[in-house]
C-alpha cells in the first residue's frame, strides 16, 4: 500500500514555482525469499539513512519506552495523546495519501487536504508525490518482480520493509505519473519542504502536550517514537501481510486479498482484494458490517460539505465479480470430480445464464449513458435558448437606452439651434 521512505528529493532551485522534477534518491530494497527468475542477483547498496531510522525508532520503541515507564512512570494524558497522534496519523495516510490523492476516489476541501498533508508528513512516510507515484505504479505492475517497488514475489520480509532498505531498481522515482499531483499546490508545497515538516510535526505535537500537561519525555517517546513504529509498521503490513493471507472474492488475477484483522490495523485496508479490483471506490470495506473507518470519516465529512464527489462503484459490477469468481471456483472443483456431469450441465445453464444478464446489464448501461448525453444535450440546446433569449433582451435594453440618448442629444442640438446667434 505505501510508497514509504524518509527523505524525498529535493527540488533543484533552478526549476520553475510550483514545479517538482525527479531526484536520484531511491528509497526501496531488494527482499529475502526465494529468487526470482528476472531478479538481480546482487544486492544493491544499502540506503543507511532509512535503516538507521527504522532502527533507532524501533529499538527506542521497545527498550526505552518501557524502561521509561518501569523507572520514571507516565504521566497519564501520554496514552491518550499518543492515541489522538496515531489516528491523525493513520488516516492522513489511508484517507489522505491513499484514497484521495493516488486513487481520486473523492475531493476534499482545501483545510481538508492541509491537514492531510502535515500530518501525513508526521507519518514519515516521504512525500504525497514520491507515495502516490509508487503507489499508483504498485497498482499498475501489481506481482510484477522488476516493476512492482513492493511485490509479494521477493517474500514477505522484502514486501513488509526490504524494499525500502536498499537502492533497488523498482524503487527509483519517477514522477510521469503523478503530473495531475504536481498541480496541486499543497501536494507540491509539501514536497518541496517535506524534510522540515517531517521534522516539526513529529516533534511538535509530543512536545507541545507534554509542555502543556506534563511529562515531556513521556509524550516524546509514546506519541513521538512509538506511535511512529506502530504506524509504520501496521500500515507496511497492507503491502506484506495483505497480499499474503486473506481471502479473494473478487479476482484472483493478483495476489491481494481480503483480511479483516489487518483492516482493524489500518482503519479498513485491509479489504485489499476488492481495493485491487476497484480502486476508484472510495470504499475498501463495501459491506455495511466490514471495519472501514476511512470510508466513514470520508462520507460523514461530506456531509459537512468538506468531502464531495465520492465515487461508488455500481453495486451491479460487485455482484458481477463475486459471481465470477464463484463460477470460476466451481469449475476448478468440478475439474477434481469423476461423477459430476449433471452438476456440470447445471452449471454451463447457470454461466449461460449469467453471461445473458451481463449482456442486459450492458445494454442497458448503454441505454442509460445514451439517455443521459440526450438529457444531457436538451439541456444544453435549452441553456443556448435561454441564453440566446437573454442576449436579445439584453440588445434591445441597450437599443432603448441608445435610442434614449440618441433623443436627449437631439432636444440638445434642438435647443442650440434655437437659440439666437
Amino acid at each position: 500500500m505505501t510508497r514509504s521512505a524518509v527523505i524525498p528529493p529535493a527540488v533543484p532551485d533552478s526549476a520553475p514555482s510550483g514545479a517538482i522534477t525527479p531526484g536520484t534518491h531511491s528509497p526501496a530494497a531488494p527482499g529475502s525469499g526465494t529468487p526470482q527468475p528476472g531478479a538481480p542477483q546482487s544486492r544493491p547498496p544499502l540506503l543507511w539513512l532509512q535503516a538507521t531510522v527504522f532502527t533507532v525508532t524501533l529499538l527506542v520503541a521497545v527498550i526505552g519506552v518501557p524502561w521509561y515507564g518501569l523507572s520514571s512512570g507516565f504521566h497519564w494524558s501520554v496514552w491518550p495523546v499518543g492515541l489522538v497522534v496515531l489516528w491523525a496519523n493513520g488516516f492522513s495516510i489511508t484517507a489522505g495519501y491513499h484514497r484521495l490523492w493516488s486513487h481520486k476516489t473523492y475531493q476534499a476541501h482545501w483545510s481538508v487536504r492541509l491537514f492531510f498533508a502535515l500530518f501525513g508528513a508526521a507519518a514519515l512516510q516521504n512525500s504525497i508525490l514520491a507515495w502516490a507515484s509508487g503507489h499508483r505504479r504498485h497498482h499498475r505492475h501489481v506481482d510484477d518482480i522488476d516493476q512492482d517497488p513492493y511485490t509479494i514475489r521477493r517474500g514477505l520480509w522484502f514486501a513488509h520493509i526490504g524494499w525500502m532498505l536498499r537502492q533497488y531498481p523498482s524503487g527509483a522515482e519517477d514522477f510521469g505519473n503523478v503530473r495531475d499531483l504536481q498541480r496541486d499546490a499543497i501536494v507540491a508545497w509539501q514536497h518541496r519542504h517535506y524534510l522540515p515538516l517531517a521534522i516539526g510535526m513529529n516533534l511538535a505535537p509530543a512536545l507541545l502536550a507534554g509542555l502543556l500537561l506534563g511529562d515531556v519525555w513521556g509524550h516524546l517517546l509514546v506519541a513521538g517514537f512509538l506511535r511512529l513504529v506502530i504506524n509504520h509498521h501496521v500500515t507496511f503490513c497492507i503491502n506484506s501481510i495483505a497480499h499474503y493471507w486473506g481471502r479473494r472474492p473478487y479476482t484472483d488475477d493478483n495476489s491481494a486479498r481480503d483480511n479483516g484483522w489487518v483492516a482493524l490495523l489500518t482503519y479498513g485496508e485491509g479489504y485489499h482484494n476488492f481495493h485491487h479490483m476497484f480502486q476508484t471506490d472510495y470504499r475498501n470495506g463495501v459491506r455495511w458490517w466490514q471495519f472501514d473507518p476511512t470510508k466513514w470519516l470520508i462520507r460523514a465529512a461530506s456531509w459537512l460539505g468538506l468531502t464531495w464527489d465520492l465515487k461508488q462503484v455500481p453495486g451491479f459490477r460487485i455482484q458481477q465479480a463475486l459471481l465470477a469468481m464463484q463460477f470460476k471456483r466451481a469449475q476448478r472443483s468440478l475439474a477434481l470430480s469423476e461423477h459430476a456431469e449433471h452438476l456440470r450441465e447445471h452449471l454451463e445453464r447457470e454461466y449461460q445464464q449469467f453471461l445473458a444478464y451481463m449482456q442486459e446489464w450492458s445494454e442497458l448501461r448503454l441505454q442509460w449513458m445514451d439517455s443521459k448525453r440526450q438529457r444531457f444535450q436538451e439541456a444544453r440546446e435549452e441553456l443556448q435558448r435561454k441564453w440566446r433569449h437573454t442576449g436579445l433582451h439584453c440588445r434591445l435594453r441597450e437599443l432603448e437606452y441608445a435610442v434614449k440618448m440618441q433623443r436627449k442629444r437631439l432636444q440638445f442640438l434642438t435647443l442650440q439651434l434655437a437659440a439666437p446667434c
